[in-house]
């Protein structure tokens, strides 16, 4: 009893350092800015659409708003079955423009195959890829953004952590928990394990000449988490990730509602915890589960513990306090939500977006 007390306490301890460090890391790198405006490099934005129509009306005149004196967005319909491609052409401009595809070739997931064909396309400098759910939140985000990569080494990639709205909150806010309590980010700059790696395919950057020199879309063609393979491929290849807290600059609404956010994360997160392996999968989930039994047993002050350590990290990612005040509903749910993605993804029933995938 006295050795899963101080275990609990260390865990505890640990996470907590950790969110604190991940803060003031994502925090320093938004702060670091180099470039004078009229040295801004010439930027592609890509983005894929498969059914966005509704997305898009919000993204596609945040991305006109924008100041940004060098900009081109490229915008590639997926072969989406609503009015995406309608859209796109409300929107076109001289620099924003659509591509219409008719769907991903054979051994292509939908989303590398849009992005590696846009990519194709674009003539920036540097490449920005956002997912179609994304806000730009203020004229200059891309300014800032610019600025804050410019200040990098030359192989390096910046991504970031943006604010997340819409619905399904309970377990959306699941996300920056267990990436900034779990994973020490200013450690993946240092290691040289591509597995201590972290790229959020929702937006990131990276030099047109490195990403044509690596592919990475084409090397994770067939991958559902296609930005965790490509983080850890250019982690490989010595291209740096950094991470920024972008919350800022840019918003997602990931889902419309909690079914849907839960279809989404029934797709990911048996693969985000390492599936493929069944046995280490079971491990997990026990001793996840285990942790929360134990937690509860033998101590009220650790449930508290753990619900301080989510409202902090709900704090900094900018979601509501009822968010916070639902974290025993938020870590229940992930533990039937872990399982639910195992025997989905072991029977073969993944679908997303009208796909088998």
């Amino acid at each position: 009893m006295m050795f899963l007390l101080w275990a609990l306490v260390a865990a505890y301890c640990v996470l907590f350092v950790n969110v604190l460090a991940n803060h003031f890391y994502t925090r320093r790198i938004a702060r670091r800015a180099k470039t004078a405006s009229e040295d801004l490099p010439r930027i592609s934005v890509v983005i894929p659409a498969r059914n966005e129509a509704t997305n898009l009306l919000r993204l596609l005149p945040s991305l006109q708003a924008q100041n940004y004196p060098r900009l081109e967005v490229l915008v590639y319909d997926d072969a989406s079955e609503d009015e995406t491609w309608e859209v796109i052409q409300r929107y076109a401009t001289n620099n924003l423009r659509g591509i219409r595809g008719n769907g991903p070739a054979k051994g292509w997931l939908g989303k590398p195959h849009a992005l590696f064909q846009a990519s194709k396309q674009a003539t920036g400098e540097v490449l920005i890829f956002l997912d179609a759910d994304a806000y730009l939140l203020h004229p200059n985000t891309l300014s800032l953004l610019v600025r804050q990569f410019a200040a990098l080494p030359e192989k390096a990639y910046l991504s970031g952590l943006p604010l997340l709205t819409g619905g399904g909150l309970i377990l959306v806010s699941l996300v920056p928990f267990l990436v900034t309590s779990l994973l020490p980010m200013n450690l993946m700059r240092l290691a040289r394990f591509k597995s201590l790696s972290m790229m959020n395919g929702q937006f990131w950057m990276i030099r047109r000449r490195l990403y044509e020199a690596l592919q990475p879309h084409e090397f994770a063609k067939n991958r559902i988490l296609e930005d965790v393979e490509i983080g850890r491929y250019l982690k490989g290849n010595r291209v740096i990730p950094h991470l920024a807290d972008i919350k800022n600059l840019i918003s997602v609404r990931m889902y419309e509602d909690f079914k849907e956010a839960w279809l989404g994360f029934r797709k990911n997160f048996y693969l985000v915890v390492g599936g493929g392996n069944p046995f280490l999968f079971g491990l997990l989930w026990l001793f996840l589960t285990g942790l929360l039994v134990a937690t509860w047993w033998v101590s009220p002050w650790f449930l508290l513990a753990g619900l301080v350590l989510k409202t902090l990290v709900d704090k900094i990612s900018g979601f509501p306090l009822w968010v916070s005040l639902c974290t025993p509903i938020s870590f229940a749910c992930l533990s039937a939500l872990l399982l639910d993605s195992a025997f989905s993804h072991w029977t073969g029933r993944i679908t997303w977006k009208g796909r088998h995938v």
